[in-house]
């Protein structure tokens, strides 16, 4: 999508869909956007300006369809790799989480837990 008769705000890069000049892609607000984020929050979040924040909301609404389903083929690769990583660790997170606790930090410890379990019941 091109502004002004100027260079194309939204750009297809090896990441896909991205906004010209930064890193952000297409999906990363999507991402925003299904968690029910504003289109002002989600500009100042990024620090993206009003024309390239225009222009990638334009973008998505012109080709939802395109943009969504590449947001779906990003979220399964995205699961996927973490999957793979998860698997391949395992046993190095089991060693790690049968490790002693410091001496000195078990306040520190409880309120980690503590808000581990909470994230848990989240999901």
């Amino acid at each position: 999508m091109k502004t002004n008769g100027s260079q194309p705000t939204v750009v297809r890069t090896e990441r896909g869909l991205t906004i010209s000049g930064t890193r952000i892609t297409l999906y990363d607000i999507m991402g925003y956007l299904e968690a029910g984020w504003p289109q002002q929050l989600i500009q100042q979040w990024l620090n993206l300006t009003e024309t390239q924040s225009n222009a990638a909301f334009a973008y998505i609404e012109e080709h939802r369809a395109e943009v969504e389903a590449e947001y779906q083929t990003v979220l399964a690769q995205a699961k996927a790799i973490r999957a793979y990583w998860e698997e391949r660790n395992q046993e190095r997170l089991a060693q790690v989480a049968s490790l002693p606790d410091i001496p000195g930090n078990e306040e520190l410890v409880a309120r980690l837990r503590a808000w581990k379990a909470e994230l848990a019941q989240m999901q």
